[in-house]
């Protein structure tokens, strides 16, 4: 059911913007990853109150050996294929599928970890391991989970990026700071495999149209190198004489306070 999800949504976020979506559809992935966290934090409270009713409720355990090899088997197959999701996760930067690798991996822990519980009962005959290995399990999914929540859902209310991601655009605008005079009003947000990223470009107002659009295009190639799908739109405001002016005159002022300062030191 959760790869289904997965699969689903993966497919419908891929499809370009129309004319009802002109942000395109990237959200659903973000949709589909938060209900795949859910259903992995409802599996890990089942699977408390499933362990407490065997800790209340102890039973001897049947056929240990074959359900300890249909254990391990099964957490082989599954690792394999999470490992193989999670890889395409990173590349293509699917929340949908990251959560799908993480509901997998999930069912390879609680396979090693039945495995494990059918190993010590079978050698010790203490009942109340298994229970026990299976709450700490589930916990461990649980916390899982939380962590991408975190990831998963806050591109619904359209969070930010993180500050090391922004820190990251920030530089590369920094980096031609020789060519604008100032920027502003700098905002991120994230839907689906796409960042948007958008603020206030302060220039000449004596650079000319095609100098401006060249800045901006190369700011822009610079920014996709690293988020490559990155959308971007630099809003271009020219200085006015006035505003020329006053930033002169801040200039100057500081310049001599600066020698003052110095003068008197």
């Amino acid at each position: 059911m959760a790869s289904f999800i997965a699969f689903i949504s993966v497919r419908i976020s891929r499809k370009p913007a129309d004319s009802k979506h002109p942000y395109g559809h990237g959200k659903v992935e973000n949709i589909s990853g938060t209900i795949e966290t859910l259903l992995i934090f409802v599996a890990g409270i089942w699977i408390i109150y499933e362990c407490v009713h065997k800790l209340m409720h102890p039973e001897p355990v049947k056929l240990p050996v074959l359900g300890i090899v249909v254990m391990l088997l099964g957490a082989l197959i599954n690792f394999v294929v999470s490992r193989v999701v999670n890889k395409e996760a990173e590349r293509v930067h699917s929340v949908a599928m990251k959560s799908n690798a993480l509901h997998l991996l999930t069912d390879v822990f609680t396979s090693l970890g039945v495995a494990f519980s059918l190993l010590l009962v079978a050698l010790t005959d203490w009942y109340f391991l298994d229970p026990i290995i299976g709450m700490v399990l589930a916990l461990f999914i649980m916390r899982e989970a939380f962590k991408l929540m975190k990831e998963a859902f806050p591109p619904l209310v359209d969070a930010r990026l993180t500050p090391e991601e922004e820190q990251s655009i920030e530089a590369i605008i920094q980096g031609f700071s020789q060519e604008f005079i100032e920027y502003h009003d700098f905002r991120t947000r994230r839907s689906g495999a796409e960042e948007y990223i958008d603020f206030h470009l302060i220039v000449d107002g004596k650079t000319t149209i095609e100098d401006v659009h060249q800045l901006c295009d190369r700011i822009e190639e610079k920014i996709q190198l690293e988020f490559p799908h990155a959308q971007i739109f630099i809003h271009v405001e020219p200085e006015s004489e006035k505003e020329a002016h006053k930033r002169k005159k801040a200039i100057n002022l500081f310049s001599g306070c600066i020698a003052f300062f110095t003068l008197h030191l």
